[in-house]
């Protein structure tokens, strides 16, 4: 659907061929039998290869001329890096934000533990020291660190205002930056352009892994230069760079990433193997029993 809207009908035969390929991803059949995971060719007019920096070549390929154009309003609209993993998020926001002109502010959490009544009798909170609460990094919360230059795109994790579109995932814009506040404005959604104070919330994470509930005051923002690809679902983007340098590793999200595009110039692969050597091939896991479950 993303790729015939608004299509020329000079171009329907390439687009159909593409959005058979990629409906061929999601349902399991590229690469033979798929028994939940298969290792799957990737055409290499999709790819980066022959690179000696590919990161940097897929952040030029989504971001062109971003020093010169970060401050049009629409340019971070629909454009995002993906990759499977939070950490390698990180590491590619903070490459960005260390490319990004300007003075860096940094912004810390106020860690503690929570009130919970199920903690267990011999549960001792003297073992969990503001050193270990400030290095926990978990999905869906922001970290003890936050570091933003006034231009960087940044990401709710929270919802703040439904009827203004400030929900968890909404994309935005740092306009300025305050000791207790933080201005920005929005570059994503049906909102683009209205401007907004964030100012820190408490936050508890619903990880149920923790032996304690953390809360942890702090901004509820993330740089998103590059997110993950489970963030990405529902959005329509215009340029999309896919950065495997693991492979993914829950059921569509290969697809997930594929498909966020409008047309079929508008992605590209990094696929990296074990060696950071590129390849052209990746992994793509489609558990088939759960097509066999739906009903018509």
């Amino acid at each position: 659907m993303r790729l015939t809207v608004g299509c020329r009908s000079s171009d329907i035969q390439n687009i159909t061929e593409f959005a058979d390929w990629l409906l061929d991803i999601g349902q399991g059949n590229v690469g033979g039998p798929n028994v939940g995971e298969a290792v799957i060719d990737i055409p290499d007019d999709l790819l980066i290869l022959n690179s000696v920096d590919p990161m940097g070549d897929l952040i030029r390929f989504v971001y062109p001329n971003i020093l010169d154009r970060f401050n049009e309003l629409t340019y971070f609209h629909d454009r995002a890096l993906l990759v499977p993993l939070n950490e390698v998020v990180q590491e590619i926001n903070e490459r960005m934000l260390d490319l990004f002109p300007g003075e860096e502010v940094e912004y810390l959490s106020s860690d503690s533990l929570a009130e919970c009544e199920d903690l267990s009798e011999d549960f001792d909170p003297q073992l969990y020291s503001p050193d270990l609460l400030n290095g926990l990094k978990m999905s869906g919360m922001p970290n003890h660190r936050l570091a933003l230059k006034v231009g960087v795109p940044i990401m709710l994790l929270r919802n703040i205002n439904h009827k203004k579109s400030l929900c968890n995932g909404t994309r935005l814009q740092v306009v300025s930056l305050g000791r207790r506040v933080t201005e920005a404005k929005v570059v994503s959604g049906t909102n683009i352009g209205y401007c907004t104070l964030i100012s820190r919330v408490s936050l508890t994470p619903t990880d149920k892994k923790l032996p304690f509930r953390l809360k942890r005051r702090q901004f509820p923002i993330s740089v998103c230069f590059a997110m993950t690809i489970n963030k990405s679902q529902g959005q329509s983007l215009s340029r999309v760079g896919l950065y495997l340098k693991d492979p993914v590793f829950s059921h569509g999200q290969l697809y997930v990433a594929l498909s966020r595009v409008k047309t079929r110039d508008g992605i590209k692969l990094v696929i990296l193997d074990k060696e950071s050597k590129l390849i052209n091939k990746t992994t793509n896991v489609v558990y088939k029993d759960i097509f066999g479950n739906i009903e018509c």
